[in-house]
């Protein structure tokens, strides 16, 4: 009986190697021929790598072999001086490539980034370094990285696929009392009570006060004294106008350019009982040029991130909050106020320079006058607080409209 012929290979072909082992190539879209990348222990193995390829092709799915073999290092590096990202932003993804995501990656290829090694990475961080919060973060930068590598088509998938590993679970951030921010902007001392103050109550951010001039305060006209007016009628309150910032970086060099996001540029309003450490502040300490800084040191020159940051260890360790009470805490310590106050979430969002993309607040306004009544309202709760502390301690803080904030002030100066 004749011998059956072996039917004809419709797609690719496979060989056998002396060893014993097979290998399989395939004629590319591109008319260039592909060998496997490994060999296969047995023929069998071979045909179900060249029937994968054939589904490739078939679907659409296929993708060049060499078009992943683009070293992550450059490629990443690339990736966020493309972005042209915030001053403080980039520096914080260079530091986490550099220490975090490089040591592991640099070596390979985009193709090479495997879930498997993915895992491993992240597993070996968390282990290595026990801060979640940070590996947190840097896996988001690596999954970012990796899916812009995906949408231009080097890989076929992002290999980032840990469920949650993104999510920062960070704990509640620390609330101060009243009486607390009034003894912390004492002990910060008459140069700098006013930032503590212009942090808790008018929810601005470090960078946003480094930058502030002296033109960025509105005052109201001083009233005629000799004009008559309504015994019940409120004084205009202080605007701040916040339209830049000057953010400090690890290595000292100060950035100065446009707010965190567009809707840091906004008006603020003050509540009424700072208007006397504002003016003696305008008085006393800030440049006398209508373009100089609001905020200077004592030889006049910007205020340094480090210098502050020891004087306000100094002055959070004699109030007795907790180590982790950093200063930008003070934002969250108002923001509760104003809402405490009846402040909407659309009202702290606009104080504060917050921005959102929920469409549900597109919807909601905050105005001007708005902003005058989130004011008021956070003024009269400081005063009552003010004056319940001051009964409690039987000494006298003062309940006048000129009195609380500038308690104690000429006797430190």
């Amino acid at each position: 009986m004749a011998k059956k012929k072996a039917a004809k290979r419709r797609f690719g072909a496979v060989r056998q190697y002396p060893s014993g082992r097979w290998t399989a190539s395939y004629v590319d879209p591109t008319g260039l021929r592909r060998r496997s990348p490994e060999t296969f222990a047995t023929k069998t193995d071979a045909d179900v790598w060249l029937s994968q390829v054939e589904a490739d092709l078939t679907r659409g799915d296929w993708t060049d072999p060499d078009v992943g073999a683009v070293n992550f290092e450059e490629y990443a590096l690339r990736w966020v001086e493309e972005r042209q990202l915030a001053a403080t932003t980039g520096e914080l993804y260079r530091r986490l490539l550099r220490l975090h995501i490089l040591p592991r990656f640099r070596q390979w290829d985009l193709d090479e980034v495997t879930p498997p090694r993915v895992r491993a990475w992240r597993a070996e961080r968390l282990e290595a370094t026990g801060a979640d919060t940070t590996v947190a973060k840097a896996y988001r930068l690596l999954k970012a990285i990796l899916q812009t590598a995906a949408d231009d088509e080097l890989i076929r998938r992002n290999p980032c696929r840990i469920k949650g590993a993104g999510k920062e679970s960070a704990d509640e951030r620390p609330v101060a009392t009243v009486e607390q921010v009034d003894t912390l902007a004492d002990a910060m001392g008459p140069r700098w009570r006013l930032m503590v103050y212009f942090a808790a109550y008018a929810s601005l951010r470090p960078e946003e006060q480094a930058e502030m001039r002296r033109h960025d305060v509105l005052l109201p006209e001083e009233p005629d004294p000799d004009e008559p007016r309504e015994r019940e009628a409120e004084p205009e309150p202080v605007l701040l106008l916040i339209s830049r910032a000057a953010p400090e970086l690890t290595t000292g060099h100060r950035v100065t350019g446009e707010t965190k996001s567009q809707a840091g540029k906004r008006t603020v309003v003050l509540p009424g009982f700072l208007y006397v450490d504002v003016r003696r502040h305008l008085d006393w300490f800030a440049s006398k040029e209508p373009e100089g800084l609001l905020f200077v040191g004592e030889r006049g020159a910007p205020f340094r991130r480090s210098t502050f940051g020891r004087k306000w260890r100094k002055a959070r360790i004699k109030v007795g909050l907790p180590p982790n009470f950093r200063f930008y805490d003070l934002r969250h310590t108002g923001n509760t106020l104003v809402t405490q106050s009846g402040g909407t979430l659309k009202d702290v969002m606009v104080r504060a320079g917050q921005s959102t993309e929920k469409a549900a607040l597109i919807y909601q306004h905050s105005p001007l006058e708005r902003q005058k009544e989130v004011a008021h309202g956070l003024d009269t709760r400081v005063r009552v607080a003010r004056r319940g502390i001051a009964d409690g301690h039987g000494k006298g803080r003062s309940s006048s409209d000129s009195g609380p904030s500038g308690a104690r002030v000429v006797r430190h100066a």
